[in-house]
């Protein structure tokens, strides 16, 4: 019998537990870092803001990894997740769209610490050529076929406004790129075999607006029973 390769144990990973990998590594990267060598279910899910048992659901998709009494090598399984995910190679990766958003994204050094690498950042407007942004030159929008191959990017950001978002993800779906990062307001269509992520700050906004709505409300409504009591 053949060996089970990551890309195959992959597949069998549900969806949600995928979600939740990379909140878990930036966890143990947290512990890591504050010289924690081993930790305890109990301590990872703390520290990853989820209960236990939902961590050692989803960390037993990956192997067991665990020593009972002992807990987890803290080193060791950020190893293990950081390869199942994919990021402990270099990714190269282009943003499109250098406004305030494309500015922040490309100064965010969280990509560089996390394995991804920024290897061009493109803008339509042709007064945006001579800028340089974290030590990268903002080149050409039409020059993004010629990076894709160069650099064999397969990922590609989004931060551009609504209007241009879609004929951008075409362009980076004709190049080659087949996962894309979506800042835009707006909803990529976008073949089979090409993942997006969206991410909308503003509905994010709305939805703790509502929390905070209801909360208001319900604090009305106590203060209300006790007057009336």
């Amino acid at each position: 019998m053949s060996a089970r390769t990551s890309n195959d144990h992959a597949r069998d990973i549900p969806e949600a537990t995928v979600a939740r990998l990379p909140v878990y590594l930036r966890a143990l990267i947290t512990l890591a870092e504050q010289g924690t060598m081993t930790c305890s279910s109990e301590e990872l899910a703390t520290a990853a803001g989820v209960n236990s048992a939902k961590l050692r659901k989803d960390l037993s998709y990956l192997g067991s990894y665990g020593t009972r009494g002992v807990g987890y090598d803290v080193e060791y399984l950020r190893y293990q997740i950081a390869r199942e995910i994919g990021v402990t190679q270099d990714w190269p990766v282009v943003i499109v769209g250098i406004g305030n958003l494309g500015h922040a994204l490309a100064n965010y050094s969280g990509f560089r610490s996390r394995g991804f690498r920024v290897v061009a950042l493109l803008d339509a407007d042709p007064g945006m050529h001579d800028e340089v942004v974290a030590g990268v030159d903002v080149r050409p929008f039409d020059e993004l076929e010629g990076i894709v191959v160069e650099h064999s990017v397969a990922i590609g950001v989004i931060a551009t406004p609504a209007v241009a978002a879609q004929d951008v993800a075409d362009r980076m779906v004709e190049a080659g790129i087949t996962s894309i990062l979506n800042f835009a307001p707006t909803v990529l269509g976008v073949p089979d075999g090409v993942d997006v992520r969206k991410v909308d700050l503003s509905i994010e906004l709305q939805i703790l607006a509502y929390h905070v709505q209801r909360k208001a409300a319900a604090g009305l409504a106590g203060s209300v029973e006790e007057d009336s009591a």
